[in-house]
């Protein structure tokens, strides 16, 4: 396996997302800085979709102009089309995200196209991050399952991150959106995948529905995935798929990856501290184990 893990924490944008309790604008900047000084070196701050879908994130603009940008930290944000591309250009952000999934059912629920329709749209959005030297990550969601039409094949999640690599993403993220995956499962797809897109350009991002995210990941590492997505105290989850629990905990992830003595630069205790602040300002207890335990 792999030395070194780089952890891309998502919980200020896909954590916060599906909160029903809206989340201050000053608390989502202070969670970013205090997630900066855990020594995380990817942290996606937001998304620049239109308030109308997801009001948590309305104050984008707001949020990535407030925080303490760190030197040698990456701060990429969400963005559907060019508008959002737009947005977060005019308050200076300099890498961005965008998304589409492996099942057709998926994407027509989710954003109201096919997936070939949401590649086309990403095009203009691509040629204008090129000319203006933003780095763009891919995320391709339910590579594992689908709450629409079930199954998903890996030939279609190979495909969809194909294309998103030879569009120019750097890096592919691939999600198990509704948390059904098991190991076996996940190594599979990550190897189809890896068969067409360098390893060392994919991540994976899992949600933890059924409490297999820690195994999936831990088989994904032994396929040379070096690249993991999780959210602080892991909140969040997603508010297309009824039923879909929130992402794996950073917590938990850094402290399976300390034990197997995975370098991740990040500071545990600091980030437990911070994801028992955030559970503190929704008014629950953290979900993370590791967080929990720490505290005793």
């Amino acid at each position: 396996m792999t030395a070194t893990v780089r952890i891309v924490e998502v919980g200020p944008r896909d954590g916060l997302q599906n909160e029903k309790a809206m989340v201050s604008t000053a608390d989502k900047i202070e969670l970013v800085d205090r997630l900066t000084a855990t020594g995380l070196r990817s942290i996606e701050v937001t998304s620049f979709v239109s308030p109308k879908w997801v009001p948590q994130l309305a104050d984008a603009p707001d949020v990535f102009s407030g925080i303490r940008r760190a030197a040698g930290v990456s701060y990429p944000v969400l963005v559907p089309n060019e508008q959002g591309y737009e947005r977060a250009r005019s308050v200076g952000v300099e890498e961005i995200a965008v998304f589409s999934a492996a099942s057709e059912a998926f994407n027509r629920r989710n954003i109201n196209a096919s997936i070939e329709e949401s590649l086309a749209r990403f095009e203009p959005v691509m040629a204008r991050a090129k000319a203006d030297g933003v780095r763009v990550r891919g995320y391709v969601s339910t590579v594992l399952g689908c709450p629409y039409q079930g199954e998903v094949s890996f030939d279609d999640v190979v495909r969809v991150s194909e294309r998103l690599h030879c569009m120019g993403c750097y890096e592919i993220s691939l999600g198990d959106t509704i948390g059904v995956g098991t190991p076996g499962k996940a190594r599979q797809m990550v190897r189809a995948v890896a068969a067409a897109v360098p390893v060392d350009a994919l991540a994976v991002h899992f949600h933890d529905t059924y409490g297999q995210a820690l195994a999936n990941i831990l088989a994904c590492l032994e396929e040379g995935i070096a690249v993991v997505d999780s959210a602080v105290s892991g909140a969040g989850g997603c508010p297309y798929a009824a039923g879909a629990s929130g992402n794996v905990a950073s917590e938990d992830v850094v402290y399976m990856l300390h034990g197997l003595g995975i370098e991740t630069g990040v500071d545990l205790g600091r980030l437990a501290e911070t994801g028992r602040w955030l559970a503190g300002v929704m008014g629950r207890e953290t979900g993370s184990k590791a967080g929990r335990a720490l505290q005793q």
